[in-house]
């Protein structure tokens, strides 16, 4: 009988590779969020690191010692427990090494371990050395109290502790972030003494709620000095989800002219922070600073100068600007997910996770008590039957010259078991002496208190507290500190509008005919004159100033605007507007204005229809512009002119032929857009010849200037009585030999 293809195994299994995928992934996820990324609520650790500080221990290279090289540490952890790359372990260590990274540093390390500027500038790990901190014996202290599981390593030759029996919240004091497989957990650093009140707060009252523990843990403390101006309600909201966020500011202050920056938020460059100010003092954005200079030493770790142009400066705004537009002002993210006590992730809310941390520690007390009230009864048992040794030493003597095996002998004779009569066996002579009974009475009545004591702890849930608060209140007086990072109302940063940065002063904006844009300083300029592109020449020229909005008007009748300041300087041939702007395929530019918001202005086209509108239509949102005025088939877009405020303005419209029109302004409605009604006529049949040259608004106190070839007619307000018409009349001709108009100029 032959075996079935399923009882047949030939040293593999076939699976369907869905299925693989699944299983391989979630294992993979599972280890990445447990192994790697997450901490452990009971010693605030992930793995890597408890490795690195179990090692050194292991090493001796604890407070009081002399610190050792950092490569034979890495060296320990990848080699015993941590088979991973050497450059990610050894930058585990110098993190918890860094003062401005780490709020209570596990490691002091010496040599170069980076700077606030650049933290991952520390030097090699053959170069530094390290040892523990003094606050790293809060978690290895007792270690050796039978207070942890041990797991076998890698290979199994060698045991790990499973945590760390920390005394202290250690994942509060020293925050951590990590990013898991579809989670990740950023928990900031606090003050220890807040942290140690909030857990005696709950120990003596379990039913204090998130808002209460608040009384005591204020917010996050990081490691820089700089202001926390995240609102108070806001702060007690994020301790009661788990989940917010933090904002932190950089501390200044008026230093004679200059302003001086002393403090930055946790984790802010002070390279790219002076990097991020230059940059808008090249672009013309800060137009009060005149210089910025970096004068940080060792004296003052953050000294940052900015030097005012003048002592009439309000630094407030400013400052305000500098805050929202650079890292002297950041958002820290804040999720409480971490590893609970069940081995599962969750996102714990402030007094949930304090809760949890007390049993923890509960648990690891109590494991230490029964760990030493073991030892304590199993000396005073061996203490027992030195005693009855002590008491009868010459029958001992006796029995162990005399007999072979004196072992069975003397645990028949004295009633000991054979832990006591190995222990008697063993013991040197010397410890026999007369002397010696008092000392075996007095251990036996220390250790005898002790046990009574011990087993008075475990049997009562209230000594067991105080004794946890106790030990909390000693490690808070040894090593707590005040806070570093000040809790201060503030309102968020306003960053100044571009018009109040930039300096407002007289610009001319030219255009080409082939739709090329620049801007010069002042009112005086001879656009004709300057240099062009060959085969190109002046379009329009606009006076404005350099914070207003300049609007452009293509074939199609879609506008576009910009800032002034924005446009590129005279001194070359510009930029061309269709690089600005998202202009259709084949439209070319034929009008600009520039103007206030409410400022008025007559927009006409060659066909002679037009309307009044405000120049804030003009402005487009984006860089697809705005549809502004509908064009006749072959009509094209005149030069917009601005309406006089005063009353009694006129619309002048002229022809090619030289026909004039003249009618009240108020005789053209105001529109946001279309194509607006007619202003002149134009016989049909000589739609193909003649044109609308210009239409222009004349104010009473305005004269208005006809060109015609080389020549020009200056016609003052009066002068334009006889071409007085009907709005969409023919209108009258001006004199022989002014009939080939080429355009008009309101003065």
């Amino acid at each position: 009988m032959t075996d079935s293809p399923r009882s047949t195994f030939h040293g593999f299994e076939q699976i369907p590779l869905r299925e693989y995928a699944e299983r391989a992934y979630l294992d993979y996820s599972m280890y990445v969020v447990l192994d790697r990324a997450l901490p452990f609520i009971g010693d605030g650790l992930k793995p890597v690191q408890r490795r690195i500080v179990y090692a050194m221990s292991e090493l001796g290279l604890n407070a009081g010692a002399k610190p050792k090289k950092s490569a034979r540490t890495v060296g320990d952890v990848i080699g015993k427990f941590h088979p991973h790359g050497d450059s990610a372990c050894y930058e585990a260590l110098v993190l918890m090494a860094q003062p401005f990274s780490y709020r209570y540093p596990l490691i002091e390390g010496q040599g170069n371990f980076g700077s606030q500027d650049d933290p991952k500038s520390f030097a090699a790990m053959r170069y530094t050395e390290s040892k523990l901190t003094p606050i790293a014996e809060v978690l290895l202290g007792e270690l050796a109290h039978g207070t942890v599981d041990w797991d076998p390593n890698f290979d199994g030759t060698l045991e790990e502790p499973s945590w760390l029996p920390a005394r202290l919240p250690h994942l509060l004091l020293n925050g951590t972030t990590g990013i898991a497989v579809g989670m990740a957990t950023d928990v900031p650093p606090h003050n220890l003494r807040e942290v140690v009140s909030a857990c005696v707060r709950l120990l003596d009252d379990p039913d204090a709620t998130t808002r209460d523990l608040c009384e005591h843990v204020l917010g996050p403390d990081y490691p820089t000095p700089a202001e926390i101006i995240t609102p108070r309600a806001d702060i007690v909201q994020m301790y009661e989800t788990g989940l917010g966020s933090v904002r932190a500011r950089g501390v200044w202050q008026k230093d004679g002219p200059n302003i001086v920056i002393t403090a930055l938020p946790y984790q802010a460059s002070p390279g790219k922070i002076i990097e991020q100010i230059a940059a808008q003092m090249r672009a013309k954005k800060l137009p009060w600073l005149e210089d910025i200079r970096d004068e940080s030493d060792h004296a003052n770790p953050t000294r940052i100068v900015l030097v005012l142009r003048s002592n009439r400066v309000d630094v407030d705004p400013l400052m305000g600007h500098l805050f929202a537009t650079t890292d002297l002002e950041r958002s820290y993210r804040i999720n409480f997910n971490v590893i609970g006590l069940d081995g599962k992730p969750q996102v714990k809310n402030l007094r949930a996770f304090l809760t949890e941390w007390l049993q923890f520690r509960s648990d690891t007390v109590t494991r230490r008590l029964s760990h030493r009230l073991e030892r304590v009864e199993r000396r005073l048992h061996m203490l027992d039957g030195l005693l009855v040794a002590f008491l009868n030493l010459d029958e001992v003597i006796r029995i162990i010259r005399s007999e072979d095996e004196p072992k069975p002998v003397l645990m028949a004779r004295f009633g000991l078991d054979a832990e006591q009569t190995d222990y008697i066996l063993e013991t040197r002579l010397r410890q026999l002496a007369r002397l010696e009974e008092m000392k075996i009475r007095g251990e036996q009545n220390e250790l005898a208190t002790e046990r009574d004591r011990i087993q008075s702890i475990l049997a009562s849930k209230a000594k067991l507290k105080k004794l946890i608060k106790d030990e909390l209140l000693a490690d808070m007086k040894k090593f707590g500190d005040d806070r570093r990072s000040p809790l201060v109302a503030r309102g968020a940063a306003q960053a100044i509008s571009e018009s109040e940065l930039v300096p407002s002063e007289p610009m001319t904006v030219v255009v080409s005919q082939k739709g090329w844009v620049r801007a010069a300083k002042g009112h005086e300029i001879d656009a004709a004159s300057l240099n062009y592109r060959e085969g190109d020449e002046l379009l329009a020229a606009v006076r404005t100033r350099s914070t207003s909005q300049v609007a452009f008007i293509d074939s199609t009748g879609r506008s576009y605007s910009t800032v002034v300041h924005s446009l590129p300087s005279a001194r070359g041939n510009g930029d061309p507007l269709t690089g600005r702007f998202s202009s259709p395929s084949g439209a070319s530019f034929q009008a600009v204005a520039s103007g206030e918001p409410e400022q008025l202005f007559l927009l006409a086209t060659s066909q002679g229809y037009g309307f009044v509108t405000k120049f804030e239509n003009l402005v487009g949102r984006n860089k697809a512009g705005k549809a502004t005025l509908s064009l006749t088939p072959n009509a094209e877009v005149l030069q917009p002119s601005p309406v006089a405020p005063a009353k009694g303005a006129r619309v002048v419209a002229a022809t090619n032929a030289g026909h004039v029109l003249v009618f009240p302004i108020d005789q053209l409605p105001e529109m946001e857009r279309g194509k607006g009604n007619k202003i002149i006529e134009i016989p049909k049949a000589k739609l193909g010849t003649e044109r609308v040259i210009d239409v222009v608004a004349v104010g009473p106190e305005q004269s208005l200037v006809v060109m015609s070839g080389a020549r020009t007619m200056t016609l003052g307000y009066k002068d334009l009585d006889p071409y007085i018409g009907q709005r969409g009349a023919r209108g009258g001709l001006l004199p022989r030999g002014w009939q080939k108009v080429e355009g008009l100029l309101v003065e």
